[in-house]
C-alpha cells in the first residue's frame, strides 16, 4: 500500500492506495504546527482502513511549509550568494531584482569571484581557491550558515561549482551548500535566484521533513518517506531536506496528476478549487503543463521546473462582501469549519454563498436563511465568472475543452461553465491531490547547450537522452517503466557555431524498496 497525504493552508488531505484502488481517505484541518494535522490524519486514516502500519510500503507527502515561509518572510536563513563568474558577469550583483523585503530577510550578501565556463563548457576564468578562502572568512565573520553557489553555464559543466564547494566545505564545515546546476536551468540569474532561495530554506526543510518522519513514527508507520516536486514526480525526503525548493509548487501538480489518474484523461484543463485559493492548469498527455518562460515564486523570477499553473483568491473559505461585492482574496483558510455562518460562526464566506444557494449540503443551511436572494445570486455568479477567467486563461487554444474539477472547494461550481465541452466532478475529487501524490513518479531531466558543430545531432539527443534515463533510475525509478516524456530542441541563434539548447526529461515508476 502507498499512502498520499497533501498539507495545504486549510486542509490535510490524505489517502491509502492498494495499486489504483483508494482505500481509504480523510480531511482534517490543517494544524498551526503543521504535524499535528498530518499526525491526526494518518491515524484515522489508519483507523479507517483498518490497516496494520506495517503493509504501508511507502510515504508521499506534499506540503505548502515552504512556500508559507517565503510569502510570510518568515523562518528564513541568511544566505551568502557565491557567484563564479568574474571577470564576466559583474553588472547585476546576486539578488538585484529581488523585493526588497525578502532580500533584507535574507542578508543581502553577495560575492563575486572568478570561475565559470563558457557555453560549450570551455573555462570563462580559472576557480581562485584564495580568493574563494578569503570569501569564506567574510562570510565565517558574517555568521552565515548557508551558501548558495552559483557559476556561469554551471548546466553544461558544473566543476567550477563542485571546485568551489570543496574549497568552502574546508573553510566552513558547519555551513550548507546549495549548488545553482542541482537546481535551475539555463539563465544565469534565475538560476542563482533558485539556488538562494534553496539556500535560505534548507535549515526550515531539516525541521520540518524531521517532523513529519516523528509523525510517522508515531503512528508507527517505518516506511520511506518522499516528498512531491514541482513537476509532480518523487524525491527522497533525504534529497528534499538539500533541495526544498524543488517542492515549492507541488500542491498543485499534485491535484493535477490526481484528477489525470482519476479521470483518466490525458488533455484537459483541471480546476482544483481549495479553502484559500484556485489553481488552474492544463494536463498535456497525462501530465501537468510545464511552464515555459520564467515564473515568480514570492516575487523572485526562477527558472526551476514549475507547472503552468493560474492560481486565483478563491476558495470554500474565501470572505464575501457586498457594497461593493468582493469573493475574495482574503480567506478564513483552517478556520473555517469555526468561522462560517453554516458552522456557526460570524463571517460570510463563499462555502456559506454555495450552501444558501443549495448547491452544497454542508452544515446548518438555516444559518443562512436570511441571506438576502439578490446577494447570493450574485456572489455565485461572481464565483462561476472568476473560475470561466481563469479556464480561458489555462487554454492551450480556442475552443471548448473538458473541465475536471477537483478539492474540497469544488462544491462552489453548480452550473455549466462556459468554454468547457464536459465538467467532470470524479469519486474521490476532494483528495485528489493527495490521490496525485500517491501515484507519483520518478524523473530525471538534462538541460544543456551542445555545440552542433563538433558532433552529430543525432549522437546530442542520443547522449542527452541516456542521461535523463540514467537519472531518473537514480532517483529511484524502476528501469523498466522509465520512458521518455518530453524531447525539446532549441538553436540558439545569439551564440556562435551551430549552439543548440536540448532539454530531455525521461519518468518512470517508483521501484519497490
Amino acid at each position: 500500500m502507498r499512502m498520499g497525504i497533501d498539507v495545504g493552508g486549510t486542509n490535510t488531505d490524505a489517502v491509502l492506495m492498494d495499486g489504483a484502488q483508494v482505500v481509504a481517505q480523510v480531511k482534517v484541518p490543517t494544524t498551526t504546527d503543521v504535524n499535528g494535522g498530518v499526525l491526526d490524519a494518518v491515524t484515522r486514516l489508519l483507523e479507517q482502513a483498518r490497516a496494520p502500519a506495517d503493509r504501508i510500503r511507502g510515504v508521499m507527502l506534499g506540503t505548502t511549509h515552504f512556500t508559507n515561509a517565503l510569502v510570510e518572510r518568515r523562518r528564513l536563513q541568511q544566505v551568502a550568494a557565491v557567484r563564479l563568474g568574474l571577470p564576466a558577469t559583474a553588472a547585476l550583483p546576486p539578488m538585484v531584482d529581488w523585493p526588497c523585503d525578502l532580500r533584507s530577510a535574507l542578508g543581502d550578501h553577495g560575492f563575486l569571484v572568478h570561475g565559470g565556463h563558457e557555453f560549450d563548457g570551455r573555462r570563462l576564468s580559472p576557480v581562485d581557491a584564495g580568493e574563494l578562502r578569503r570569501v569564506a572568512g567574510e562570510i565565517g565573520r558574517r555568521g552565515i550558515r548557508a551558501v548558495a553557489i552559483t557559476g556561469v553555464f554551471s548546466p553544461v559543466n558544473p566543476e567550477a561549482e563542485r571546485e568551489a564547494a570543496a574549497i568552502l566545505r574546508e573553510e566552513l564545515p558547519d555551513a550548507s551548500l546549495s549548488l545553482s546546476h542541482e537546481i535551475g536551468r539555463m539563465g544565469l540569474l534565475e538560476r542563482e535566484n533558485a539556488a538562494i532561495l534553496n539556500a535560505c530554506l534548507t535549515d526550515l526543510a531539516r525541521g520540518t521533513i524531521g517532523a513529519f518522519r516523528g509523525s510517522l513514527a508515531r503512528a508507527g508507520i517505518s516506511a520511506p518517506l518522499y516528498i512531491t516536486q514541482n513537476d509532480g514526480t518523487l524525491m527522497s525526503a533525504d534529497r528534499a531536506e538539500q533541495h526544498p525548493v524543488s517542492a515549492l509548487c507541488s500542491g498543485p501538480t499534485s491535484s493535477m496528476r490526481g484528477a489525470a489518474f482519476l479521470t483518466g484523461l490525458t488533455d484537459a484543463v483541471v480546476v482544483d478549487i481549495g479553502g484559500t485559493t484556485t489553481d488552474v492548469g492544463a494536463l498535456r498527455r497525462g501530465s501537468p503543463r510545464e511552464a515555459s518562460m520564467t515564473l515568480q515564486v514570492a516575487g523572485v523570477r526562477c527558472n526551476f521546473r514549475m507547472p503552468d499553473v493560474l492560481s486565483i483568491g478563491l476558495g470554500g473559505g474565501s470572505l464575501v462582501l457586498d457594497a461593493p461585492l468582493q469573493v475574495g482574496p482574503q480567506s478564513v483558510g483552517h478556520e473555517l469549519a469555526r468561522r462560517a455562518l453554516v458552522f456557526g460562526g460570524d463571517t460570510l464566506t463563499a462555502t456559506d454563498i454555495a450552501v444558501a444557494a443549495g448547491c452544497a449540503a454542508v452544515g446548518d443551511r438555516a444559518r443562512v436563511a436570511h441571506l438576502p436572494r439578490a446577494l447570493v445570486a450574485r456572489a455565485t455568479g461572481q464565483i462561476h465568472e472568476m473560475v470561466e477567467a481563469a479556464i480561458d486563461r489555462a487554454k492551450a487554444a480556442a475552443g471548448d475543452i473538458p473541465v475536471v474539477l477537483v478539492g474540497g472547494g469544488a462544491l462552489l461550481i453548480s452550473r455549466p461553465l462556459q468554454g468547457t465541452s464536459e465538467i467532470m466532478r470524479p469519486r474521490h475529487a476532494e483528495v485528489a491531490n493527495a490521490v496525485g501524490a500517491a501515484i507519483a513518479q520518478v524523473s530525471g531531466e538534462v538541460d544543456r547547450i551542445v555545440d552542433l558543430g563538433r558532433g552529430s545531432r543525432e549522437d546530442a539527443l542520443a547522449e542527452a537522452q541516456a542521461e535523463a534515463i540514467a537519472r531518473a533510475s537514480a532517483s529511484g525509478a524502476d528501469p523498466a517503466t522509465i520512458r521518455l516524456l518530453d524531447i525539446d530542441e532549441v538553436p540558439l541563434a545569439y551564440l556562435p557555431s551551430s549552439a543548440t539548447r536540448i532539454r530531455v526529461k525521461a519518468i518512470g515508476d517508483l521501484r519497490d524498496g
